[in-house]
C-alpha cells in the first residue's frame, strides 16, 4: 500500500506573492494611490515598483486598476458636463478636440510640412545720445 499524497496541503504563497495580492486589493481599494497602498501593506514604495516592473502580471493587474480610475474620472467628467459645467467642457475640448482647433498651442507648420529652421534675427536697441534705451 503506497501512501497518497495529501492534496489538501498545497503550497502557501510566499511573504512576496501575499503582498503583492494585498498590494492589489488596497490599490482597488484606494483608486490606485502608491505610496497610500504600499503604507497600508507595510511595503516600500520601492518594492512596488521592483515588481511592477519585473512582472508582467502584476504590472497588468495594476495598469487595469489605473484604467478603472481613469474611466471613473472620465464618469465623473462627463456628470459635470451634462450639468453645463463651463470648466468642464472647456477641459474636454482641449484634450478631445485639438483636432477641430479647441487647444491652448499653437502648431507651427509652413505649407503642412513642419518647420525644421529657426533663424533668431538680433535687434539692436535704440539708444539716445547719452547711451540709454529708448522706447520705440
Amino acid at each position: 500500500m503506497g501512501l497518497k499524497p495529501d492534496k489538501s496541503k498545497r503550497a502557501l504563497p510566499s511573504q512576496t506573492e501575499q503582498n503583492k495580492a494585498k498590494l492589489l486589493k488596497v490599490l482597488r481599494k484606494n483608486q490606485g494611490l502608491v505610496s497610500t497602498a504600499c503604507d497600508e501593506v507595510g511595503v516600500s514604495v520601492e518594492f512596488y515598483y521592483y515588481h511592477y516592473n519585473k512582472d508582467l502580471e502584476f504590472k497588468q493587474q495594476v495598469d487595469l486598476i489605473n484604467e478603472k480610475v481613469i474611466d471613473f474620472a472620465e464618469s465623473k467628467l462627463y456628470e459635470k458636463i451634462q450639468e453645463g459645467s463651463e470648466k468642464s467642457i472647456h477641459f474636454l475640448l482641449r484634450y478631445r478636440g485639438r483636432k477641430r482647433g479647441y487647444t491652448d498651442s499653437i502648431d507651427i507648420t509652413s505649407d503642412g510640412k513642419n518647420i525644421t529652421e529657426i533663424r533668431l534675427i538680433p535687434i539692436k536697441p535704440k539708444r539716445d545720445e547719452d547711451g540709454l534705451l529708448t522706447e520705440e
